[in-house]
């Protein structure tokens, strides 16, 4: 199997952390979206979306970050993607929220509106509001994440199992810290961190994004 990917994409990076915590032997394929290869002809024929990571099974093709991470948990059992009916369904529905309610707002709204010029908004009014509004939803999120989802007694998203949704949700979190996000006002969200953190792959995995945060370090940036 083939991973077209980069090491500091926030997507690519929950795929990398979950196959070598599995130890799941892929093809990596660098695609260096610093250097735009993404948009290139020969990308774009096999993921007209430009983006990674994108998984390449024989014929099969796969894209988005959550969807592979099913894919590689189901094709080699792994129990971080449980078969129960219910079990399943709440991996499912932590990571559907970090897509869309965190993600939107904190890595988009926040983050990547700051950080990547091609998300900048056009007028300095319409940047201000922007940020503002991410940084202001992103705080509410941080605060279900912390009270809600994860609380007393939950090491993990889902419970004290860890499952690939930790996977996704921590990639997706530790992309604030390129712009100085600090999480010590939810003390939850700092504990799991800290335990996802710990996993043994997860220094080498994330290596490149530890290098483009200290790329960053004293710039000012509005954050969480």
């Amino acid at each position: 199997m083939k991973l077209y990917y980069h090491p500091a994409s926030t997507a690519s990076r929950p795929v990398l952390l979950f196959a070598a915590e599995s130890g799941i032997d892929l093809d990596l394929k660098l695609v260096d979206i610093f250097k735009g290869e993404h948009l290139q002809p020969a990308y774009r024929a096999l993921n007209p979306n430009a983006l990674v990571p994108m998984l390449e099974d024989d014929d099969f093709r796969l894209t988005e970050s959550s969807a592979i991470l099913k894919y590689l948990a189901d094709k080699f059992d792994s129990p971080l993607y449980p078969k129960g009916l219910q079990q399943r369904a709440r991996v499912n529905e932590r990571m559907d929220w970090f897509n869309t309610q965190l993600s939107r707002d904190y890595c988009f709204g926040l983050v990547f509106a700051q950080l990547l010029p091609q998300h900048k908004r056009r007028s300095d009014e319409a940047q201000a509001g922007t940020v503002q509004w991410g940084q202001e939803r992103s705080k509410v999120w941080l605060q279900v994440l912390n009270d809600h989802i994860l609380g007393p007694g939950h090491n993990y998203v889902c419970g004290d199992a860890i499952s690939i949704a930790d996977h996704f949700g921590a990639g997706l979190l530790t992309l604030g810290e390129v712009i100085g996000c600090e999480f010590a006002a939810y003390p939850y969200v700092q504990g799991w961190l800290a335990r996802i953190k710990a996993l043994k792959s997860w220094k080498s995995v994330n290596a490149t994004l530890d290098g483009v945060t200290a790329a960053h370090k004293g710039e000012s940036f509005v954050t969480v």
